[in-house]
């Protein structure tokens, strides 16, 4: 009976595996630009040792849905994320990072996670380098009808504060993946695409798990605080 259940999870990642490899749209070079404004927070100290920072730039994912949630196509996701590329991570693959991206992406990878791994990354070409500021996005959405919603979720490593501090033991509210975890969990942006829409500003719209344990979107955002201040601002503009 083992057997079989194990076989049958094997089964089922490939048919799920396989079915994400549609990642997603095609995209040219086009008449879709996405603006995104670094805030203060954009930069923040990643500690390396003997009291060494560095400054990192945020974990983030863009991506489009349907009016109705459904998720359609990833338009950019950092490298990390998309290649399991985390250092001194210790093994942690980093649930906690992106996980409403994740969660409404719907791929189980080998491990039974949501995220891409080494062995199986997500395609080049809408994969990057995390940029150090600002950053454009340029599209061209092939028969994609509007109205299409999208959405930009973004993350810091270590970014703790007093709601969700590093010590937070696993299982409690403030936890959010360890000592290398997220610390204050991922903010997610929205702005819904008319079909007169010219330009349009992406709001936040609340965080994700602070764990990862799960794809909702919470709209309390009274305890975070840096992470509020990551992004100034998105512009998403049709030409």
């Amino acid at each position: 009976m083992r057997m079989i259940s194990l076989n049958f999870w094997a089964f089922a990642c490939v048919l799920l595996l396989s079915s994400c490899q549609k990642e997603e749209l095609s995209f040219t070079q086009g008449d879709v630009k996405i603006d995104i404004e670094a805030g203060d927070g954009w930069l923040h100290d990643f500690p390396l040792f003997l009291g060494l920072t560095k400054k990192n730039p945020p974990q983030f994912a863009v991506w489009i849905e349907d009016t109705e949630g459904r998720y359609l196509s990833t338009v950019f996701v950092t490298y990390k994320i998309a290649t399991e590329g985390w250092l001194s991570n210790n093994g942690n693959r980093r649930k906690e990072a992106l996980p409403y991206w994740c969660y409404q992406r719907g791929c189980v990878y080998e491990d039974g996670l949501l995220l891409p791994t080494k062995e199986n990354p997500l395609v080049d070409g809408i994969t990057g380098a995390t940029p150090k500021a600002s950053k454009t996005i340029r599209v061209h959405p092939l028969n994609l009808e509007k109205p299409f919603v999208v959405k930009a979720e973004f993350n810091h490593s270590v970014d703790f504060n007093s709601f969700f501090p590093e010590n937070a033991k696993n299982g409690t509210d403030g936890y959010s993946g360890g000592k290398m975890g997220s610390g204050q969990p991922a903010v997610v942006y929205a702005a819904t695409v008319y079909p007169e829409t010219k330009q349009v500003e992406l709001t936040l719209v609340g965080h994700s798990s602070p764990d990862g344990t799960d794809g909702k979107i919470y709209e309390d955002m009274e305890k975070l605080t840096s992470a509020k201040s990551i992004v100034k601002r998105i512009t998403l503009t049709i030409n």
